[in-house]
């Protein structure tokens, strides 16, 4: 509802700065002696719709407000001291200037309220996603719900479940020597890389995209994890030999640890993933 009422003010706004374009056209136009000076006044009304545009409303209003005193004073002078007649004319561009005003405050008052909302939507749209759009792989957010259930059926029936997380050393110096496209061609590359490594039951996570850090959920034991990750590093070095040599210059040199699920020591998924992690510092 409220998308549809800021539309429509956006839509308002721009309607009505056409009729009054339509109507200044028209005015101008009709009377060739004062054209010169309609223009003139065209200009301001339009230079003042542009500063209301990219500043506020506010700002917009002290513009009129000035204008019209100063229009007003000239109307006066004129009358007063040079005797002249007060018309049409000098009432036009005292009420037209204020619409452009209002029509362009109309236009950026919707404008910014469907940007404020389309950056609400993104913003929840992110918190609530659980597969990374580049790599189609479940993120932390996923993990968390999928590692609440796995844990849950590890302690019902006595099943082993060990997560595995994998990062890339010296990732940090890797990025300075490659570009921000390679980063990401390299983060797919070992993303599908470790999916063809892993059984169809086991499920791989992208727990951090900026610093890649993948998490593996296998339905194994902690010996059963080692024979996956002997698996992965042979995986890496052959390719390292290959494709990774020629396309990225750079040897990717994977860090892995496991831990074995054991409901006395974890109890949430985050204590799951810090337990992992601290596992990768004995990977050198």
């Amino acid at each position: 509802m409220n998308r549809l009422r800021s539309s429509m003010i956006s839509d308002g706004g721009f309607l009505l700065f056409l009729l009054a374009c339509f109507v200044s056209i028209i005015f101008t136009a009709g009377n060739p002696n004062l054209y010169l000076q309609n223009i003139i006044f065209l200009n301001v009304a339009f230079l003042i719709a542009v500063i209301t545009y990219f500043t506020n409303v506010t700002t917009g209003l002290i513009l009129n407000i000035l204008f019209i005193f100063g229009y007003g004073t000239y109307t006066l002078y004129q009358t007063i001291v040079a005797g002249g007649l007060i018309g049409t004319q000098n009432y036009f561009w005292l009420i037209l200037t204020p619409i452009f005003t209002l029509a362009t405050w109309l236009m950026t008052l919707g404008n910014r309220q469907l940007q404020s909302e389309n950056e609400q939507l993104i913003k929840v749209n992110q918190s609530l996603a659980t597969v990374d759009l580049k790599t189609s792989l479940k993120n932390a957010l996923s993990f968390q719900s999928d590692a609440t259930v796995f844990m849950a059926l590890s302690v019902r029936y006595h099943i082993p479940l060990t997560l595995m997380v994998i990062s890339v050393k010296y990732w940090d110096e890797i990025k300075r020597m490659i570009g921000e496209e390679q980063l990401m061609e390299a983060v797919l590359d070992l993303s599908r890389m470790s999916q063809t490594n892993i059984r169809t039951n086991d499920s791989l996570y992208l727990l951090n995209k900026e610093n890649p850090m993948w998490g593996m959920l296998l339905i194994t034991d902690r010996p059963g994890a080692s024979i996956v990750i002997d698996r992965l590093r042979k995986s890496v070095e052959e390719r390292n030999r290959g494709e990774y040599a020629e396309k990225y210059k750079v040897e990717l040199v994977l860090k892995m640890g496991a831990v074995e699920f054991n409901s006395a020591e974890i109890n949430n998924p985050l204590e799951f993933i810090v337990q992992a992690k601290k596992q990768l510092e004995y990977d050198v």
